[in-house]
């Protein structure tokens, strides 16, 4: 059973930058697509960024394209994700997903409990 925690999230700025970390444990990390998602109260989840195992290929949703970018160290068991010239709009619980296959925005089987971000004006 793979497990992920989540780090990183706190109050700040708008313009200020933060960068969220998940610790996977239970699985083979490097063999694992790595993803953030985002919720707010009253709205569905919706994808973040995506980063593939092999190659490391990265995805993007549009609203973040441009000041997020998505990482990973394997040797840590480690995804990451840089925000830069965050927005109120950004405010939200950001999670962690994982999963097996290579190139997709949904259908992640494993999911952390998240880490709070809320951006001010």
């Amino acid at each position: 059973q793979v497990r992920l925690v989540e780090s990183g999230g706190k109050l700040v700025h708008a313009g200020e930058s933060l960068r969220l970390s998940c610790v996977a444990s239970g699985g083979t990390f490097r063999k694992h697509s790595l993803a953030w998602f985002r919720q707010s109260p009253g709205k569905e989840r919706e994808f973040v960024a995506r980063v593939s195992w092999g190659d490391e290929a990265t995805d993007y949703a549009d609203s973040v394209k441009g000041r997020f970018a998505i990482s990973r160290d394997n040797t840590k068991n480690t995804v990451f994700l840089q925000m830069n010239s965050l927005k109120p709009e950004d405010s939200a619980l950001y999670i962690c997903a994982s999963t097996l296959s290579y190139n997709t925005r949904t259908g992640y089987p494993y999911w952390g409990q998240g880490t709070q971000v809320t951006v001010s004006s």
